[in-house]
C-alpha cells in the first residue's frame, strides 16, 4: 500500500467522498477535499477531521486540507415600506416559511435594529445566537427558516441606543453569519429610508425588493417613497403588497374596510410596479404571529394570501434570472 493510498484508506468513509487528491512529499501529506455547501462550522469541522485521520497514518509529520468550495448562488430580497405599524415582518417572516414550504432553503435577517421581532414571529423567543469567532450562526426555526435577529443578542426590553456607525456594523455582522446551504435571504428592513437601507443597497445589493403598505393615503405616500429610494439604487421592485385590507368580524361575519380598500393596488398602477397581493386584518393572524406560529406554516385560509404571494416572489426569482 503506497502512503498516498494509506492516507485515503484512513480517511472515514463519510468523509471519502468530499476527498479530491491525496499526495505525500517528504511526510507533508496535502489533501483537497470539496466543501462546496458546507458552512463555515461544518467546513471547519470536516477540515480538523481529515486533518487527525491522516496524522495517525506513518509517515505523515505534518498534514495540510486545502478546502475547495462554489460560492452559494445566494440572493438578497429586501422587505421594505415607507413607516412602521404596516405589517412588514409579520409578511417577511410568513413569505419565508411559504416559501421553505415550496422547498426553497430560505434565511431571515431581521434588519430592524432598534425593534426586532423575528425571534417573536418564527417561535425563537427567548433563544440566544451563538458564534463562532467573529461569525454568528443563525438559529434554526421549527419551519425550516433559519433567522438572525438583534433580538437574540439583547436582553428583552432593553433599548439599543446606537449611532449609524454601530447600527451599520451590527448590519454586516448578521448578514455575514454562517449561513450554510441558504440560497434566499429575505431582509426584514426598518421602516424609513435611513442608514440601515443604505447600507443595506450600497454594501449588499438585494437583488430586489417587496414593499409593503396598507391601502390608506399616509401609508402610500412613504412606501412610494421607500421604492422611489429602492428605484435610485437600481434595486428591482418586485412589486407592492396591501396588508390590513379589509377585516371580517370574527362574530357577525360584516365585511369592512377601516383602512380604505384597492389603494395598493392603485398606486402599483400608478408608478408601474407589480401588484403582488392582499393580505386582510384578521384577528387570527395577530394570534397566531404572537404565539410564534406564522400563519403560512398551517393549512388555515388566512395563511393562504402569504403563499400566493410567496409564490409569486418565488416565479419572479426564477425568471430575473
Amino acid at each position: 500500500m503506497t502512503s498516498d493510498t494509506a492516507i485515503r484508506a484512513a480517511i472515514p468513509a463519510e468523509l471519502s467522498a468530499t476527498v479530491r487528491s491525496v499526495t505525500l512529499r517528504e511526510g507533508v501529506a496535502t489533501i483537497v477535499a470539496d466543501a462546496s455547501g458546507l458552512g463555515r462550522s461544518a467546513a471547519a469541522q470536516l477540515q480538523r477531521e481529515l486533518s487527525e485521520a491522516a496524522s495517525l497514518v506513518e509517515g505523515v509529520s505534518e498534514v495540510r486540507v486545502a478546502l475547495m468550495a462554489d460560492k452559494a448562488p445566494r440572493r438578497i430580497i429586501a422587505v421594505g415600506s415607507g413607516k412602521g405599524g404596516v405589517g412588514k415582518s409579520t409578511l417577511t417572516a410568513n413569505l419565508a416559511v411559504a416559501l421553505a414550504k415550496m422547498g426553497m432553503k430560505v434565511g431571515v435577517v431581521d434588519a430592524d435594529i432598534y425593534g426586532p421581532s423575528q425571534a417573536t414571529l418564527l417561535n425563537g423567543k427567548g433563544s440566544k445566537l451563538r458564534a463562532e469567532g467573529q461569525t454568528l450562526i443563525p438559529h434554526d426555526s421549527d419551519f425550516g427558516v433559519k433567522f438572525v435577529s438583534m433580538g437574540q443578542l439583547v436582553e428583552p426590553g432593553k433599548a439599543i441606543a446606537w449611532r449609524g456607525p454601530m447600527v451599520g456594523s451590527a448590519l454586516g455582522q448578521l448578514m455575514e453569519a454562517d449561513w450554510g446551504e441558504t440560497e434566499l435571504l429575505l431582509v426584514d428592513m426598518p421602516p424609513g429610508t435611513g442608514d440601515v437601507q443604505l447600507t443595506m443597497m450600497q454594501k449588499f445589493k438585494p437583488a430586489g425588493a417587496v414593499v409593503i403598505s396598507t391601502p390608506q393615503d399616509l401609508a402610500l405616500i412613504d412606501a412610494t417613497r421607500a421604492i422611489d429610494l429602492f428605484q435610485q439604487a437600481k434595486i428591482p421592485i418586485v412589486g407592492i403588497v396591501e396588508n390590513m385590507a379589509g377585516y371580517l368580524c370574527p362574530h357577525c361575519g360584516e365585511a369592512s374596510e377601516p383602512f380604505g380598500h384597492g389603494g395598493a393596488e392603485s398606486a402599483a398602477k400608478d408608478i408601474d410596479v407589480p401588484f403582488l397581493g392582499r393580505v386582510p386584518l384578521a384577528m387570527e393572524i395577530r394570534t397566531a404571529s404572537d404565539g410564534g406560529q406564522p400563519p403560512a406554516a398551517g393549512t388555515s385560509e388566512v395563511g393562504a394570501p402569504f403563499t400566493q404571494i410567496a409564490a409569486r416572489l418565488k416565479d419572479w426569482l426564477e425568471h430575473a434570472g
